[in-house]
């Protein structure tokens, strides 16, 4: 296959590789206005600049950290924010060692001719802003496809039109300097088994990398981020090792080996959840020829946001609390959690029913 040859090529394959270093991961903090919004709003903060900036400082500057991180995801707004002391926040990244990246769909709007599925918007300006981007320092992007598992779906026009959607973001992304990753989101939502999901992860990623060749994508240059095989929210209940060996098995199916490093989101698991499924993964004896990592939103923040509750006595407290879920995290890369990072709040399902960043 030809792929994306042009003058980013191995700026985009080394800061793939540099992302998927074992040991480190993506802290997910790319949140809409209205979605923070509902974070701050479960503590009763105010959705205002002020509040969104002080939060994401104390998630970027918590001591010790960014050791555990390779990447940031940013949403626009804090792209070009600055912490109280007037340094740039992707400074503070590009110091420690930490590639900031940037979240570059438009949300998901109705899929005509399907029952409720969604297509995602944001490729027409596309090109222009990913320059833009760039040159205020993001390095990678993020694009969210939305499947859902019911009796008839994911439809295939669904997952042909996702895939076609991830693609054209990847190539346009490539273009312009930043290494895409290729979110195809299966929600967790409904009864089904485990199989079912395995099943319907493996048609949907074969689809997406078929659409990926099929747009001359550098995959050396590219990260997958998919949800982890589980049952579904209202289905069987499965243990770790089951997850991890049908998501392994899934994956080595259909996902190539050129690509660095699989960066998984946590998709409404609880914060412990998502560590100990991450774990068992990396613990698992199979053949896995990409780094096994995470991108975790709620599944790093949430009980960060608690133990904060908007009060300027508690960011250190709430620092210690994102440390250790870092820690874990890291530890989980490297198949080494043994637990124990189980803070206030940490066990709790962070399920939302149909999802929206």
């Amino acid at each position: 296959m030809s792929c994306y040859k042009g003058k980013y090529h191995d700026e985009l394959c080394a800061n793939a590789a540099y992302i998927g270093t074992p040991g480190k991961g993506i802290l997910a903090a790319d949140e809409s206005t209205g979605t923070i919004g509902k974070r701050l709003a479960s503590i009763n903060v105010d959705n205002v600049e002020s509040n969104r900036r002080i939060l994401r400082e104390l998630l970027f500057t918590a001591p010790g950290g960014l050791q555990y991180l390779s990447g940031i995801i940013l949403f626009e707004e804090t792209l070009y924010q600055n912490t109280a002391a007037g340094t740039p926040f992707v400074e503070v990244m590009k110091t420690a060692g930490v590639l900031p990246g940037i979240k570059v769909d438009k949300g998901t709007i109705e899929l005509a001719g399907t029952n409720g599925e969604t297509t995602t918007q944001g490729l027409d300006d596309l090109a222009q802003r990913c320059q833009k981007y760039y040159q205020a320092g993001a390095r990678f992007a993020k694009w969210r496809a939305v499947l859902k598992i019911g009796d008839h779906e994911p439809s295939q026009l669904s997952m042909n039109e996702n895939a076609n959607g991830l693609a054209r973001y990847a190539i346009i992304c490539q273009e312009n300097g930043l290494v895409p990753i290729v979110e195809p989101e299966i929600l967790v939502d409904g009864t089904h088994t485990i199989e079912k999901c395995a099943d319907v992860t493996e048609r949907v990623l074969a689809v997406v990398y078929k659409a990926l060749n099929d747009h001359h994508v550098c995959l050396e240059g590219t990260l997958l981020k998919p949800n982890m095989v589980t049952p579904g929210s209202d289905g069987p209940r499965v243990s770790p090792e089951v997850i991890a060996e049908h998501t392994i098995r899934a994956l080595q199916r259909t996902m190539p080996p050129a690509v660095p490093a699989v960066v998984f989101l946590s998709g409404g698991q609880s914060e412990e959840e998502a560590t100990v499924n991450l774990n068992a993964m990396n613990k698992l004896m199979a053949k896995k020829p990409w780094t096994l990592s995470f991108s975790f939103g709620r599944a790093l923040q949430q009980s960060t946001i608690k133990a904060w509750a908007g009060k300027d006595e508690n960011i250190a407290k709430a620092q210690e609390v994102l440390v250790a879920r870092c820690r874990a995290n890291s530890e989980a890369t490297l198949g080494t959690y043994q637990g124990g990072a189980a803070t206030e709040g940490a066990s709790e399902s962070l399920h939302v029913k149909d999802y929206k960043y």
